[in-house]
């Protein structure tokens, strides 16, 4: 019996841009300073509340923050939910703080698609080449730029 449908292939690269245990603790306690201000010595539903609301809007917004998935998969470059064929890829450039802050400075390319967390001091800028498409090129944050870089152009050298 063969199967009707192809499986997904394993990743090439595969990362979650998390936040740090850092940011967490301190979303969390800001949430919870506020909450206590809020509170200030209230009786009734006014002492709870704020507790009840504030800490779970926080990790939630947190967790949120920290949702975006970047792989390099199905011969396509996925973040979060856009995708790339890994055929339109003229090149890629990893990218270290200095890299990014001068390729997202003061002369950045307005259409260029950028997906930068400020946490994540790596990146990786993929140059496009699609008649099709005015995006320039696309700026990632990564933790891995070197790897993510490789996995890229791997994938494209074998689509072609």
């Amino acid at each position: 019996m063969s199967p009707s449908h192809t499986a997904p292939s394993v990743p090439a690269y595969a990362e979650r841009l998390r936040l740090p245990w850092w940011l967490w603790l301190a979303g969390l306690a800001t949430a919870a300073l506020l909450a206590v201000e809020l509170w200030m010595g209230a009786t009734g539903v006014r002492a709870w509340l704020p507790f009840v609301v504030l800490l779970p809007a926080a990790a939630a917004g947190l967790a949120w923050l920290g949702r975006i998935r970047i792989a390099v998969a199905d011969s396509e470059f996925r973040v979060d939910d856009a995708r790339l064929p890994v055929r339109f890829v003229a090149d890629v450039v990893a990218l270290d703080a200095e890299g990014r802050r001068e390729v997202l400075g003061v002369g950045a390319d307005p259409l260029a698609f950028v997906v930068q967390r400020p946490w994540i001091s790596g990146a990786v800028q993929v140059v496009l080449d699609d008649p099709d498409d005015p995006t320039p090129f696309w700026v990632v944050s990564t933790r891995h730029p070197v790897e993510l870089a490789e996995a890229l152009l791997a994938a494209r050298d074998a689509t072609r």
